[in-house]
């Protein structure tokens, strides 16, 4: 008793302070008085200076525990943390992708398993599971292809047939559409024609290009690499930057080019030896189709 009686002494001066002022104001009111408004008043009366420590105390609170006191949190005077928005927000569900992955995993483990145990159950259990991804792979098919039907903006084949009939018709009026290009080619282009004389493949591809150029009244300009003549183009020049000029690489012959006069461009077509249909359907693409629509 003697060695425990300091503690004890010690927690009853400690509940004296915490407790004594709430029971001394509990005693004032019980008799009448209003110790908050003594309190006030001496304090007034002591120092004019001093601020109403009870002011702090908010709405709804004590203001002897919470404003003069101040004790916080263990007296409920200090508003409650709000819970983290992340534990409030829900759990998000798999995504598509998630899902289509579990299918591909059990696909896979089921076909596995299948094979490194051939049981009657395990076949049977891949089968079963195989043909339903088979027939939601069926679902999505025909459900594309009816959209298509409906929706004319999304469907290719109107831009590019592929049935006989619809490409018969496509081709016929793309060839139509060719000749009027290069009918009227004359009047805003001009062709560049690189050669060299001691070159085979341009020896073969000299004559498809003076066809061409006979047939659609073409200005073609023969510029020669080497120096070299060409008999099917008596007039030509010999290359002094014209090569580099047009945005060619690498010296390859023979190399042919399309001037445009109106934006000063050139519009390079190709090397080596093509056939005339070839030469004609590339300048067709390079000066009346957008790029991309042809794919």
């Amino acid at each position: 008793m003697v060695r425990g009686l300091p503690n004890f002494v010690l927690w009853l001066a400690l509940l004296l302070q915490v407790f004594g002022p709430f029971a001394a104001r509990a005693s004032a009111q019980q008799f009448g008085a209003d110790p908050v408004a003594g309190e006030s008043e001496q304090s007034d009366a002591g120092d004019p200076g001093e601020g109403d420590d009870a002011s702090t105390a908010q709405a709804g609170q004590d203001p002897f525990y919470c404003g003069d006191r101040k004790l916080g949190t263990w007296f409920y005077c200090d508003k409650p943390r709000e819970k983290h928005e992340a534990q409030d927000r829900a759990t998000p569900g798999p995504t598509a992708m998630d899902r289509l992955g579990l299918i591909t995993k059990r696909l896979d483990e089921l076909r596995a398993k299948a094979i490194l145990e051939p049981t009657t159950q395990n076949v049977s259990s891949y089968i079963r599971y195989q043909r339903e991804q088979l027939d939601r792979a069926s679902n999505f098919a025909d459900t594309w292809q009816r959209t298509l039907w409906q929706d004319p903006t999304l469907d290719y084949t109107l831009q590019r047939p592929v049935n006989t009939l619809g490409k018969d018709a496509w081709l016929s009026q793309r060839k139509n559409d060719q000749q009027n290009t290069m009918a009227s080619l004359s009047k805003r282009y001009g062709i560049f024609y690189f050669y060299s004389g001691e070159c085979g493949a341009c020896e073969a591809f000299s004559p498809v290009i003076r066809q061409i150029s006979d047939q659609y009244n073409l200005t073609v300009l023969p510029v020669s690499m080497d120096g070299g003549a060409n008999p099917y183009f008596k007039h030509f020049v010999v290359n002094s930057g014209q090569y580099e000029k047009m945005g060619l690489l690498g010296g390859m012959v023979p190399a042919l080019v399309l001037f445009d006069t109106v934006t000063k461009q050139p519009i390079p077509i190709g090397y080596g030896v093509m056939a005339a249909d070839e030469v004609m359907d590339r300048i067709f693409r390079l000066t009346s189709v957008k790029v991309g629509s042809d794919f």
